[in-house]
């Protein structure tokens, strides 16, 4: 009953001298006895908190102290007392938590290795726990230990038959012999390691820490839990099938998953994996790459493939393979410096939107914390709160069963203060407000690269999921009507007319149509102006979503005034326009490369076969990139035409120069002879130190592209003609 309610049986009516029911004792009380009662009462259990009253009830006895009840009376209290439901079946559960102490045993075996995977990480959240008075401090010597509001559970060793569901054989053997290795033989496995160590007790520990995933999802399904968090460790994410990395052993969150689809084949038919470490997990990825039963979902750095683990798997045009297409979902933070608006615009975006459309039965946190403020490792700024509100939505999936299971995170203080907070969500406490809700241009940027790779796979991604009726299969593109709108523009004013790019023929997109423009006679001018650019921005109020209002619409077409100040000044021009989408290929765009290559072509075909003797290159946007990466593959050829390079970013993806061979001056080149402006608010300024690879940095108080195209037109400009008069002299 609710409230811990005890209730005796109904009371009888007045006998009468008809035929009357069995006589049923009350309270156990035998006939003439002592204990024997005077009368039923009900009783409402006390709460903590809570006085009740005992209130009396008449009730009719018989001569020997029995209660007079009619047939079937007893049956339909039964029945009332059996199926009257609990209102509250999800709030009145306790949220669990893993931890044991034994899992600090794995450390590295040399002496003063202060090792970021710290054995102190998990002590240090439990600690926090603790101190909040969420659980009892293990190491207090005081009396017996209370009732507290986390529901401690200890892990308990992986079996070999578990593990082996994503590992190999040849994999838990290995880890298996750290136990009985010499000191010399552990030393050689660590140095030899991919980020990795062993000791003798890292076989135990890891055992520990993939079993204690394990029993906190088992929890958690079985319904004795509604949620529950595992502070674990070493960490799993990287571990591959075949061989550790990455400071983890076992892959703990993939063995959990695999045990639970196995396990409970009726209620966990799909399992979501939500892993916001900063980096990707490469073991959980190729666990799963082909699963349709686990969606798994990554945000993390990746910054082109250099940030660990290097490569190209972590990019966001991974998106599973066979029956799993569409089943991993990558979110690339290009640099570090990433916080809570970017993080929380990825789940309102993105990461919501798919899960709740993929409907999982289980959500699992592979919960790295060293995206958090104060890791030196991860770079980026999430704070308790950011963790708390990631946590917050994730709990309306799959009826709140959420299992929370450490990773990363190497400030000790950091991870301690985002479990603590990561923690009382699960509890029931509301989060804290984050420090920002406004995603820095390159998040934004990045969701949107995402959102086209995963509308091939997710309608709640796609426009077409949408208004299927009204999309039609071949929908014009606004950033194709764009271009033919500069096109006709440019034909007008300055006759300038579309130069061929030769392409394979699967490669035709109407978003090719009129791509490169050249002003007449281009090659036979002195001096060649090269612009390379995305698609000029739209600004417009929102309609009645998903629709905008066009007639409210404006075309912010600031880069158009640098052609005019080419050919006013008797220079040659060629416009470049690098799409974002390519429309009506289905195969993933790489604008990055899209723009290397275009660039390459041109300078190849056209600019380098003209009779150009300065050539000024100005980049605007992503496509800039297409810029830098052309002064390094033709290094030589571009300093003997190049006058001076202009490189708009405003706040995308900054690219530096890769000098082909290290020590031939072309970084110094570049840094005299470049004007790169970012926006005041882009991670480069968050760097300690700027680099001359990037270029004459500038910082503009404009945010975006067109204001700062607009803005610093007149010392561009300026500088630009400077430059050509210091070449000419």
């Amino acid at each position: 009953m609710p409230f811990g309610m005890k209730t005796g049986l109904p009371d009888a009516p007045p006998r009468s001298n008809g035929p009357t029911s069995p006589l049923i004792p009350v309270n156990g009380a035998v006939p003439g006895s002592s204990n024997e009662p005077p009368r039923v009462t009900t009783q409402l259990a006390e709460r903590p908190g809570q006085q009740t009253q005992a209130a009396p009830v008449p009730a009719a006895l018989d001569g020997v102290g029995f209660v007079a009840v009619k047939a079937g009376q007893i049956e339909q209290a039964i029945k009332r007392k059996k199926h009257k439901p609990n209102a509250l079946f999800y709030t009145n559960r306790r949220t669990g938590l893993c931890y044991d102490v034994r899992m600090r045993y794995h450390a590295t075996v040399d002496e003063g290795d202060m090792h970021p995977e710290d054995p102190r990480r998990i002590y240090f959240i439990y600690r926090a726990l603790a101190e909040s008075g969420l659980v009892d401090d293990e190491d207090a010597d005081s009396g017996p230990k209370s009732a507290t509001i986390l529901a401690k559970f200890k892990a308990r060793e992986v079996k070999k038959e578990e593990a082996c569901l994503v590992h190999s054989e040849g994999h838990w053997d290995f880890i298996e012999s750290t136990a009985k290795m010499s000191l010399q033989d552990l030393q050689e496995h660590t140095r030899q390691g991919d980020s990795v160590y062993f000791n003798n007790e890292s076989f135990f520990c890891g055992k520990l820490s993939c079993g204690g995933a394990i029993e906190a999802c088992r929890h958690v399904l079985d319904g004795t839990l509604k949620n529950a968090i595992a502070v674990i460790r070493p960490p799993g994410h990287h571990a591959e099938p075949c061989h550790a990395m990455g400071f983890c052993l076992f892959n703990n969150v993939a063995v959990a998953t695999k045990v639970m689809l196995k396990n409970y084949p009726e209620i966990c038919k799909k399992i979501l994996i939500l892993d916001w470490d900063v980096h990707h997990g490469n073991g959980t990825q190729s666990a799963f790459y082909d699963n349709p039963n686990v969606l798994y979902m990554s945000i993390h750095r990746y910054g082109g493939g250099t940030f660990y683990p290097p490569g190209d798997a972590g990019n966001l045009d991974k998106c599973g393979e066979r029956e799993g297409r569409g089943k991993n979902v990558n979110i690339p933070w290009a640099s570090g410096a990433m916080g809570d608006g970017d993080y929380i615009y990825a789940f309102n975006r993105v990461i919501m939107p798919i899960a709740m459309e993929f409907n999982p039965d289980l959500v699992i946190v592979s919960a790295g914390f060293d995206a958090a403020a104060g890791d030196n490792i991860g770079g980026c700024f999430v704070t308790p709160a950011g963790f708390a509100q990631m946590t917050a939505l994730l709990k309306t999936l799959a009826n709140g069963k959420i299992v929370v299971c450490l990773e990363g995170g190497y400030n000790l203080l950091s991870i301690a203060h985002s479990a603590l907070a990561v923690t009382k969500v699960l509890i029931g406490e509301p989060p804290g407000p984050p420090t920002s809700t406004v995603p820095s241009n390159s998040a934004k940027d990045t969701i949107h690269q995402v959102i086209i790779q995963q509308s091939r796979f997710w309608d709640c991604m796609s426009i077409k999921g949408v208004l299927p009726d009204l999309i039609t299969h071949r929908p014009a593109r606004i950033h194709d009507v764009i271009r033919l709108f500069q096109a006709k523009e440019l034909a007008d004013k300055h006759s300038m007319y579309e130069l061929p790019v030769m392409r394979n023929k699967e490669r035709t997109s109407k978003s090719f149509e009129d791509q490169v423009l050249a002003s007449p006679d281009y090659q036979n001018k002195e001096t060649l102006v090269f612009i390379v650019h995305d698609p000029p921005q739209v600004v417009a109020p929102s309609g009645s979503p998903p629709f905008i209002d066009i007639h409210e619409a404006m075309l912010l077409d600031s880069g158009s005034s640098y052609i005019d100040w080419a050919i006013s000044n008797g220079f040659g021009v060629i416009d470049a326009n690098v799409p974002q989408h390519l429309t009506g290929i289905d195969d993933p765009h790489d604008v990055n490369a899209h723009a290397q290559q275009l660039c390459a072509y041109l300078w190849d075909n056209y600019i380098e076969l003209s009779d150009a003797k300065n050539v000024i290159a100005i980049g605007i946007g992503r496509a800039a990139g297409g810029i830098t990466h052309l002064l390094g593959a033709k290094a030589v050829e571009c300093r003997k035409l190049i006058s001076g390079v202009v490189n708009f970013y405003g706040d995308v993806d900054l690219r530096a120069v890769q000098a082909p061979v290290h020590g031939d001056g072309l970084v110094d080149w570049y840094f005299d002879n470049s004007i790169v402006y970012c926006s005041k608010d882009h991670n480069v300024w968050m760097q300690r130190k700027l680099r001359k690879k990037w270029g004459g940095l500038r910082k503009t108080n404009g945010t975006c592209i067109s204001e700062i195209l607009r803005d610093e037109f007149g010392p561009v400009t300026t500088w630009l003609g400077e430059k050509l008069k210091d070449r000419l002299s």
